[in-house]
């Protein structure tokens, strides 16, 4: 009797150490699945990010870029008219007119910022395109992690495969290789 219930006591830890086992290795695999979820959601979320912010940069230093360029012909056409002035009187009117044009312009915009603008875009479009690559890098990681777990020996004895089934890491698209072209 004494050698039955060891055996029992023996099956018991047994059995509860299987099953202890078995939830450790599930919750686990389920804690990765969800990361791997996670991480393929801000690699879109950063996707997003970009399809909003890029259009509205470019519009920006196009906008800017526009209003200088008509600031800057209209001082030019201005410079011109002192250049075919024929009298003293004329020359003074279209300096005038510069000195007029000039000092109104700079007023409403001080200082002409579209390679500011410009500079500003191009850190912009590397910022997003290190974040997306951070997010790709990050999703990678918690695939082979999971990857990693449903694959080792006794996790791949005790879980299911339509539960846990393999993920992919990030592909590129085909011709991603080629940068993409921003039009101005």
């Amino acid at each position: 009797m004494n050698k039955g219930l060891i055996f029992l006591g023996v099956l018991v830890v047994i059995g509860l150490a299987c099953f202890l086992g078995y939830r450790s290795i599930y919750n686990n695999a389920v804690t990765l699945q969800e990361q791997v979820t996670q991480k393929w959601g801000d690699v879109g979320a950063t996707y997003q990010r970009r399809a909003d912010l890029i259009p509205q940069l470019v519009a920006t230093v196009k906008g800017a870029a526009a209003n200088e360029k008509g600031i800057l012909t209209a001082v030019t056409d201005a410079r011109a008219g002192i250049s075919s002035a024929a009298t003293p009187e004329q020359m003074d009117a279209a300096g005038a007119k510069i000195n007029t044009l000039i000092k109104a312009t700079f007023e409403a915009y001080p200082d002409i910022k579209s390679v500011a603008n410009f500079s500003d875009l191009q850190a912009q479009l590397e910022g997003t395109e290190n974040r997306i690559n951070v997010a790709r890098q990050d999703y990678n990681a918690a695939v082979m992690a999971y990857n990693s777990h449903i694959r080792s020996f006794f996790a791949s004895m005790f879980l299911n495969a339509a539960t846990f089934p393999r993920k992919d890491s990030f592909k590129e698209a085909a011709g991603s290789e080629k940068a993409p072209e921003v039009k101005f």
